[in-house]
């Protein structure tokens, strides 16, 4: 099966705000045949507290390593609406061009 994760800006987003646009990409991919690998991190290792006792300087980053590596398992990219002004974003979508997987963007 072909796999796909999401490029979602977060900041100044709430929870409620991030899980409903989760949602819709989610239901957008598997529409196409897509199993979704997971770039929400939510578990105890990436906590702020976890990742500073681990000697994590830069938590943005360390994020978007994790998603990066997570974007070599896949063949597609879905861009959430806004991806353009989030620096995170703007990154993960360079590597999807310049590695040439297939990308989505939010309608």
């Amino acid at each position: 099966m072909m796999k796909a994760m999401l490029s979602q800006p977060m900041a100044g987003k709430s929870e409620e705000e991030i899980r409903a646009t989760r949602e819709k990409a989610i239901k957008a991919l598997e529409k196409r045949n897509y199993e979704i690998v997971n770039t929400l991190f939510t578990d105890e290792w990436y906590s702020s507290d976890k990742m500073k006792e681990c000697g994590v300087v830069q938590i943005p980053l360390c994020f978007l390593a994790k998603s990066l590596e997570n974007m070599s398992l896949c063949h597609a990219v879905y861009f959430c609406k806004g991806w353009e002004q989030a620096r995170g974003c703007r990154i993960e979508h360079d590597a999807a061009v310049a590695y040439g997987l297939t990308i989505f963007y939010e309608e």
